[in-house]
C-alpha cells in the first residue's frame, strides 16, 4: 500500500519527450506570424536582387561584351563577335594601356609600402590610450569620409601653381597637377592622406581586440615592446592583414576621382580605371573595348578578393 503513491506519482508526471533539433527549429518556424514571415522573406529576397541586379548581371555582361566591336549605339542584333581581339589590343595596340598598369602598380605599392605602416604606426599610438586619442582618431579618419573628387579640390588649394600653398612656402612655380614628371607623385600624396586614415582605423579596432594577457605575458619575458607587437601582437591579427591586404589593392584599382578631377586621366595620371571611363563613356564610345579593359582590372580584383575570402573561410573552420 505504500507504494502506490509513488507509482501513482510516476504516472502522473511523464518522462519528457526526447526533442530533436529538427523539431526545435519546427516549432521557432510556427511561432512566427505570417507578417513576420513576409519581412523576414523580403529582408532575404531585396539584398539578393539588388547584389545580382546590380554586381554580378553588370559583371558578366561586361565579361561578354568584351568579345565584341560593339559601340553602344546599334541594335544588339548587330554586335559582331570578335573573340580575344579586344585583349590583343589592349596589350599590343593601346599605348596608354602600359604606363596605365605602371601608374596603378605605383599607386599600390606607395600605398602598401608608405601609406599602410603609417596608419598602423598612428594605430600603435592612438591605442595607447593618451590624452586626446579621440581628437586625434576624429581628425585622422576625417579624410576617409570625403569623396576622393573633394580631396582634390582641397589639395589644389596647396598644389596650385600661383596661389598654392607648397609654392608658396618653397618659393617656387611648379605645376603640381599639370607637369606629367610629378603629378602622380603629387597624386598619390592626397591620395595617402586619405588611406591612412583608414588603415588606422582598421588596426585600432583589430588592436583592440587583441588579448592583454598575450602582452603581459610577452612583458614578463622580458620582450620589447617593438619585439612584442611584430612577434606576438601582429601575427594574432592575421585577419585584420588579410583585410588590409585587400582593401589596399582594391583602392589601387578602383582610384579614379582623383586623377578624373584633375585632368581625365591624361598627361602622366593614366590609370586603368580612366581608361575604361574614357572608353566606355566617352568621346570614342567603345563598349567592347572598355569591357575588355573592365574585366583585366576585374580578374585582378577576384585574385585577392579570392585570397581574402579563403582564409576568413579557413579562420571560421577552426
Amino acid at each position: 500500500m505504500s507504494d502506490l503513491p509513488l507509482i501513482q506519482a510516476d504516472r502522473a508526471v511523464p518522462p519528457p519527450a526526447a526533442t530533436t533539433s529538427t523539431g526545435g527549429r519546427g516549432r521557432r518556424l510556427r511561432l512566427l506570424s505570417r507578417t513576420d514571415r513576409v519581412v523576414v522573406t523580403l529582408m532575404v529576397l531585396v539584398p539578393l536582387l539588388l547584389v545580382v541586379g546590380l554586381v554580378w548581371l553588370p559583371s558578366v555582361a561586361t565579361v561578354l561584351l568584351s568579345g565584341t566591336n560593339w559601340d553602344g549605339i546599334g541594335p544588339l542584333s548587330e554586335i559582331d563577335w570578335v573573340g580575344l581581339k579586344n585583349y590583343d589590343d589592349v596589350v599590343n595596340n593601346y599605348p596608354p594601356f602600359v604606363p596605365a598598369v605602371q601608374n596603378n602598380l605605383l599607386w599600390l605599392g606607395a600605398l602598401f609600402v608608405v601609406a599602410t605602416p603609417f596608419g598602423m604606426f598612428l594605430a600603435v599610438l592612438l591605442d595607447k590610450e593618451m590624452r586626446g586619442s579621440r581628437f586625434y582618431q576624429t581628425a585622422l579618419y576625417l579624410p576617409v569620409v570625403l569623396s576622393l573628387a573633394l580631396i582634390g579640390f582641397v589639395w589644389q588649394l596647396i598644389y596650385s601653381r600661383d596661389q598654392g600653398l607648397l609654392n608658396a612656402a618653397l618659393g617656387t612655380q611648379t605645376d603640381w597637377y599639370g607637369d606629367a614628371d610629378v603629378n602622380i607623385w603629387a597624386v598619390l600624396v592626397a591620395a595617402g592622406w586619405r588611406h591612412v586614415g583608414y588603415i588606422m582605423l582598421l588596426y585600432l579596432a583589430g588592436l583592440k581586440g587583441v588579448d592583454p594577457s598575450l602582452r603581459e605575458a610577452a612583458a614578463v619575458d622580458g620582450s620589447s615592446e617593438v619585439n612584442t607587437f611584430f612577434r606576438v601582437v601582429f601575427p594574432v591579427m592575421r585577419p585584420i592583414n588579410i583585410i588590409v591586404l585587400v582593401v589596399t589593392v582594391i583602392e589601387s584599382l578602383r582610384a579614379f576621382d582623383l586623377v578624373w578631377v584633375i585632368n581625365k586621366g591624361r598627361n602622366g595620371l593614366e590609370l586603368i580605371s580612366a581608361l575604361v571611363t574614357t572608353n566606355v563613356v566617352g568621346e570614342a564610345s567603345r563598349i567592347g573595348f572598355g569591357s575588355a579593359l573592365a574585366t583585366i582590372m576585374l580578374v585582378i580584383s577576384l585574385v585577392f578578393i579570392t585570397l581574402y575570402l579563403t582564409t576568413v573561410m579557413r579562420e571560421d573552420r577552426r
